[in-house]
Order: C-alpha cells, then sequence, then structure tokens
C-alpha cells in the first residue's frame, strides 16, 4: 500500500468516526459539553510541563525550516498563554449553547405554528498553520456547538497541537462523550489536506485559517464549502478631527501589539489636515521599532520613513512594518479602503461623529471600528469566548466565526391535523 493510499484510508476513517460522533454530540446536553469542556481545561493547567515540552520541539522543527519571527511568535507557547487556552476552553462553557435556541416562531392563520430552531452544522473540518491555540479554540467551539471537528494543524505544530488535542479527548472521556467529537490529523503529510477538501458527504464545512497561500488553495480546490478570508490588510484612518493621543494610541497599539495576526493594522491613512498628528503618529511608530513606508508627503515629516511602492497597499506584512499615506478627508479615505482592503477590519480615528457613522456606513469590512484597535477584531474580545477564525465572505458568516456561527437551523413546524387545500 502506498503512503496516498495510506492517507486515503486514514481520513475515511475519520470521516466516518467524525459523522457518527456528530450524530451523538448534536443530542449532547450542554451539561455534559459543559463537563467535557471543564474538564480538558483542567487538564490543560495540570499538564503545562509537557505542553511547554512539545512546543520546544515545535519551535525548534520551525527555526530549522526557516520560519519568520513573525510566525515563530505565532507558534510559541509560554505559561501565560498556556493559561489563557485553557481559561478560553471555560469562558466557552460560560458561554449560552445555541443549539436548540429558538431563532423565530410564528402562528399562521390555518393554525400551523413554526419555529426557527438552531442546529449543529455538523461534520466541521479546520486546516490552520502555525498556532496551536487554534487545536482549543476549534475543538471547544465545535463542540459546544454540538458540532464534530476534524482538525488538520501546521506541520511545525505537529507536538504541541497533539499535546493539548490530549486534553480535549480527556475531557470527551470524563463527559461520557465521543472522542470522535474532537479529531487531530496525525501526519505532517499534505496529501491530508487535498482529501480533506474532497470529503463531500462527510465534511460539511471547511474553515482554513493561515496565510494567503493556504487559503487560496482551499479555496480554489475544496468541494466543501468555505468560511474563510484570504488575508488581514487592516486599515486605520486618522481623521482631520482625531484626538492626537488617542491617534498615536490607538495606531501603535494597532500595528504593534502584536505583528503576526490577522486583526494587526497594516496601512496608515491619515487626513492631509491632520500634519501635526501625523508627525506625531509617525514619529511614535517609528520609536517603537515599526518600519513606515510611506508616500512623498509622508517621507518629508522624519527622514526615517521609507518610500512605499504600489504594491505595499496591498501587502499583509504580519511585521513590524506599516504602509502610510495621507488622503483627502473620509472620502479619500473611504476610497483607499474600498480599492486596498481585504475585507477584514478598518479602524477610524475621530471626534467628528459624523464623520464616524459615515465611514462605519460606507466601508463594506467585516469588522468597522471608531476609536478603538483593530487588534479587538477577535471573537474573544467580542464576547464570542473564542473564535475559529475571522470570515469576510458574505453567506452565512461574517466577521469572527463563533459558537452562532457554527449552527444552521431548520423549521420545526406544529399542527393539529391541517392539510393542505
Amino acid at each position: 500500500m502506498t503512503d496516498q493510499d495510506n492517507i486515503l484510508q486514514m481520513m475515511a476513517d475519520m470521516g466516518q468516526r467524525a459523522k457518527a460522533a456528530a450524530k451523538s454530540l448534536a443530542l449532547a446536553s450542554t451539561d455534559a459539553k459543559n463537563t467535557a469542556l471543564r474538564s480538558a481545561a483542567k487538564k490543560i493547567r495540570d499538564t503545562v510541563k509537557e505542553i511547554l515540552v512539545a512546543n520546544a520541539e515545535d519551535v525548534a522543527f520551525a527555526g530549522e525550516k526557516g520560519l519568520s519571527d513573525a510566525m515563530i511568535d505565532r507558534l510559541l507557547l509560554d505559561r501565560k498563554r498556556i493559561r489563557a487556552i485553557a481559561d478560553g476552553l471555560d469562558a466557552i462553557a460560560d458561554l449560552k449553547d445555541p443549539v436548540g435556541d429558538v431563532i423565530a416562531r410564528w402562528d399562521r392563520p390555518n393554525g400551523l405554528n413554526i419555529s426557527r430552531v438552531r442546529v449543529p452544522l455538523g461534520v466541521i473540518g479546520v486546516i490552520y498553520e502555525s498556532r496551536p491555540n487554534v487545536t482549543a479554540d476549534a475543538g471547544a467551539l465545535c463542540l459546544k456547538a454540538g458540532n464534530a471537528v476534524i482538525l488538520r494543524g501546521g506541520s511545525e505544530s505537529l507536538n504541541s497541537s497533539r499535546a493539548i488535542h490530549a486534553c480535549l479527548t480527556h475531557g470527551l472521556a470524563e463527559a461520557g462523550l465521543p472522542e470522535d467529537a474532537i479529531q487531530l490529523v496525525p501526519t505532517r503529510n499534505r496529501a491530508a489536506v487535498g482529501e480533506m477538501l474532497t470529503m463531500t458527504g462527510v465534511i460539511d464545512i471547511i474553515v482554513p485559517r493561515g496565510g494567503r497561500s493556504l487559503v487560496e488553495r482551499v479555496q480554489n480546490e475544496s468541494r466543501v464549502p468555505v468560511f474563510a478570508h484570504l488575508e488581514g490588510i487592516c486599515h486605520v484612518y486618522v481623521d482631520g478631527e482625531a484626538d492626537p493621543q488617542k491617534a498615536l494610541d490607538i495606531t501603535v497599539n494597532a500595528k504593534m501589539r502584536r505583528t503576526g495576526i490577522c486583526g494587526a493594522a497594516e496601512t496608515l491613512l491619515i487626513d492631509d489636515k491632520a500634519e501635526a498628528i501625523a508627525i506625531f503618529v509617525v514619529g511614535a511608530l517609528l520609536d517603537a521599532g515599526c518600519e513606515v513606508r510611506g508616500d512623498s508627503k509622508m517621507q518629508s515629516l522624519d527622514d526615517r520613513v521609507k518610500p512605499a511602492v504600489e504594491a505595499d497597499w496591498k501587502t499583509e506584512y504580519l511585521d513590524a512594518v506599516i504602509s502610510a499615506r495621507f488622503v483627502h478627508g473620509v472620502n479619500d479615505a473611504i476610497a483607499h479602503i474600498a480599492e486596498h482592503s481585504s475585507g477584514h477590519t478598518e479602524s477610524i480615528i475621530t471626534e467628528d461623529e459624523t464623520a464616524a457613522t459615515k465611514f462605519l456606513n460606507e466601508v463594506d469590512s467585516a469588522i468597522v471600528m471608531h476609536n478603538a484597535s483593530t487588534q479587538f477584531a477577535d471573537g474573544g474580545e467580542f464576547g464570542m469566548g473564542a473564535e475559529i477564525g475571522i470570515a469576510t465572505g458574505r453567506i452565512h458568516a461574517r466577521g469572527p466565526v463563533g459558537l452562532e456561527q457554527l449552527t444552521s437551523f431548520k423549521y420545526q413546524v406544529r399542527g393539529s391535523g391541517q392539510t393542505r387545500p
């Protein structure tokens, strides 16, 4: 039997076990799901040392492969990040169970009572890169929403993901739920990804979480519906009526808090009436160690600003680099975003409510903010407990993909003997 045959057999087996587990999980009680999550969280806290050892192996492997510092930061776990992973599971357990929620109910003149009720999607495939925390977030969210999940993490995070996955299956066993409800593809072989994308009739939806090449491959090859975004080319627009200190604090945080996440700002737009604020903000970015690539007017503010080229306006740096240019008011900013944004997250900094409202209404991105850092583009920060990713499409889910977005609905119709004339 060839390696390809082994992959096909392995994935087919995982798919059938996931499908069987999904049927059981769809009927599981809220208490059982919450018990599984809390038991998994406790197991993560109890096995911090083991998870750190596994992660150290992954970091060494990533270093040998020549991954960038930003990518290694995504991969790296420490005690604080592991504690946050466990806390995230408890937070999901605290959230309201969406399954069975009655979204709407109405009566018809003929006496029929119709309800629209939330139900699980079924089996979800999650394909992600170097973030081991996604193993916990995705597994926990799918579980709470009543879905089985097949996780395929990045090759660099395999050991960390295995250690975290073991804690999740421990929680399932403790709660008496099928351990096949959360499965982790146990190989670095990329053929497993290709196979997942063709598993129609088994996997109901694919969620890719990673860089452009991964997401493009999934969108181009998948025969299964996809929740996806290609990139996080996020903009901060500093309006002429911005508070200077807010502009500085928000912009530096949006770019530099964590440069390797999809919610990091990649382009700074500043109203050409706000040159004094621009000097203040651009200087702060440069002083914080950020490379600024600007238009000619931006370069004139500080000799440390490098010239921007056309490609910079469509680049997701995922690093301490930002493109910056002046625009002529909020309309020009909206036009620039419409042309160059990936539809992820944009923020306006202004004290002018009219300009803010115009920006919020007219910018066509999944998340639009006023006087807030783009780094809040996160399901946990939205009160969802966690997220699988940020969807920038327009069908079913948009923005953070949390519990409700991992459900569909069905109609329940109650009658008293009605027949249709």
